[in-house]
């Protein structure tokens, strides 16, 4: 059994779709992160970060943080969401580095100086949305042709992107101009594990996006 200690965000819906994708048994335990709980000494004992997502795994006793690194062990223990037989593992492994490095904190830095920020910083606003935009761009090119990022399967790696994206979408971030991305939006959305993933770990209201 799977416990997944989480919260409604963009990391922290990811896992619970990976579970519900790979049909492994879990159970879920909410964190506030707004209430300051992952800033505990009990939950610092799970991930010493303070952050969301983490799980434990009562079969094996591994405890694993950061979203990407646990997306990797759920694959790797169930056998599913991997990419293609003969696939090299770097083509994988960049994709999730990617998914880290670029597309999650310039999307989060997007989101906080737009919708959360105490301050209105335009600057701030426009260089991450200008960087949001190039990402988008990718994106659409990583995607032409085919149904996921790896091929006509789901993988992790798609995954991994679609939790930034179902939050960019209920932003009304996404443009309709980059249309193999708006598909695969779309695509990934409608699947049944990502419709139960997200319902396992209800998002918080946005608040109104700020005019740049």
């Amino acid at each position: 059994m799977i416990t997944l200690y989480t919260h409604g965000t963009p990391n922290g819906v990811k896992i619970a779709i990976a579970l519900e994708e790979m049909h492994m048994d879990y159970k879920v335990k909410l964190v506030d992160i707004f209430a300051g709980e992952t800033l505990t000494p009990e939950f610092k004992a799970l991930n010493p970060a303070g952050k969301i997502p983490v799980i434990q795994d009562s079969e094996t006793g591994a405890t694993v943080y950061e979203s990407n690194a646990i997306l990797l062990y759920l694959a790797n223990k169930s056998g599913k969401l991997l990419p293609p037989e003969g696939t090299p593992q770097h083509d994988l492994d960049q994709l999730l580095y990617l998914q880290a490095s670029l597309q999650g904190p310039m999307f989060g830095q997007r989101a906080h100086f737009a919708m959360f920020g105490p301050e209105h910083v335009p600057y701030a606003i426009r260089r991450y949305e200008e960087q949001g935009a190039i990402i988008d761009d990718l994106m659409n090119g990583l995607l032409a042709g085919r149904d996921y990022l790896m091929g006509d399967a789901l993988t992790i790696a798609d995954v991994s992107f679609y939790g930034w994206y179902a939050f960019a979408r209920r932003s009304d971030y996404v443009s309709a101009d980059h249309k193999n991305l708006v598909a695969w939006c779309d695509r990934m959305a409608a699947r049944d594990g990502v419709i139960k993933g997200m319902a396992a770990t209800p998002t918080n209201p946005l608040p109104d996006r700020r005019a740049a």
